[in-house]
């Protein structure tokens, strides 16, 4: 019995592998983007309800992380000649008391997405733009689709 519990979990674990491994692959060689930023997208895919409906819900609330991230440095910079540095301590505080309102809404409410998103952007060094937000965009979307694949992988051999 031990054995089977052990054989099962070894297909699970080098399936996934190859599903990660593959994302990755596909991140560097074909798209171009950052490995670690399809991993957010793999993240936030087993951040809540692990279905495709729940993935995508989840990824939307990335891709408004990102947003809030690109809206962050744009009112940052207008803010730094009045504020000085002090600029960064009143776009956190607004761009927070957003996120966290935003866990409120009806569907789009994955506050952990959010933040996944907002981190996603500000590691990336980017500049605030929509060709930065689809790079991301395309690494997340990846990744959450990979997650998903891994995820049916392991239901299906549990099955």
């Amino acid at each position: 019995m031990a054995d089977n519990n052990f054989s099962t979990h070894l297909k699970v674990v080098l399936g996934e592998s190859v599903i990660a491994s593959s994302a990755a692959t596909l991140s560097v060689v074909a798209f171009e983007v950052p490995v670690w930023a399809m991993f957010v997208g793999w993240i936030s895919y087993f951040t809540r309800g692990l279905n495709l409906k729940q993935g995508v819900i989840n990824l939307t609330c990335v891709f408004i992380g990102v947003t809030l991230g690109i809206a962050a440095t744009h009112v940052v910079v207008a803010l730094t000649p009045m504020l000085g540095g002090y600029a960064i301590s009143a776009v956190v505080f607004a761009i927070t008391v957003l996120a966290l309102s935003l866990a409120k809404a009806p569907v789009f409410n994955n506050l952990l997405g959010f933040f996944l998103g907002l981190v996603a952007y500000f590691a990336s060094h980017q500049p605030p733009s929509i060709t930065t937000f689809g790079m991301l965009a395309l690494a997340a979307t990846l990744g959450a689709t990979a997650a998903f694949l891994a995820h049916a992988l392991q239901k299906s051999i549990y099955s």
